[in-house]
């Protein structure tokens, strides 16, 4: 050790467990650049990055997004539409979203799966089928949560729209189940003015 001192000798060996959350957010600049999709992939497209930390993982997710500009969605409607291996877990999320009021709306197969399993949805167009469609819906501001994903290339192109008015009306936007379901997990906490520096929460991790 460069002090002189053994790790075991300073006690420092044991493992530290905080009893605090932390969750990094990416701020990424798609705003200023036109016809980017915003759908993420492997290169490196972040331009700065904040944290957010909290007592609860909905706390520190909550943080980590009010510092990144990202409001919550409000109690409104939200857009249902995800690829076939993920619609037995959206209905964990369709049921949480009705639970908290918001009205759901989905394009037919999404809107089919969960009608079928008792969950109240209501169809609407995607945006090749012909208006009124959702990007309709976005441009209106009737839409305040999305949860869409995709997988291949011509689905990931037929969604770009979709992504890109969401982008421009800042509607909250989840490409991912766990994504979704950890926004949610934010709505529990409510924004307070409560602060801790890292000297504080590294003081009690040692106590």
């Amino acid at each position: 050790c460069m002090v002189g001192r053994s790790l075991a000798d300073q006690g420092l060996t044991k493992e530290l467990v905080p009893d605090y959350f932390s969750v990094k957010e990416a701020i990424f600049p798609f705003l200023k650049f036109q016809n980017v999709d915003p759908i993420l992939g492997p290169e490196m497209r972040s331009t700065g990055e904040v944290m957010g930390v909290g007592r609860t993982f909905g706390e520190a997710f909550a943080r980590a997004h009010e510092a990144a500009g990202i409001e919550p969605p409000q109690v409104g409607k939200a857009f249902l539409s995800v690829r076939e291996s993920d619609k037995p877990r959206l209905v964990a999320i369709a049921e949480d979203l009705r639970r908290r009021g918001f009205g759901l709306v989905a394009t037919s197969g999404t809107c089919a799966f969960l009608s079928e399993r008792g969950i109240v949805c209501e169809r609407i167009n995607k945006v090749i089928e012909g208006r009124p469609h959702i990007v309709d819906l976005i441009k209106n501001r009737e839409i305040v949560f999305i949860v869409n994903t995709t997988e291949g290339k011509q689905a990931i192109a037929d969604s770009f729209s979709i992504r890109r008015q969401a982008l421009q009306q800042r509607v909250t936007y989840s490409t991912t189940i766990s994504g979704a379901r950890a926004l949610l997990h934010s709505l529990d906490f409510r924004s307070s003015d409560s602060v801790n520096s890292l000297q504080e929460l590294h003081r009690e991790l040692i106590a």
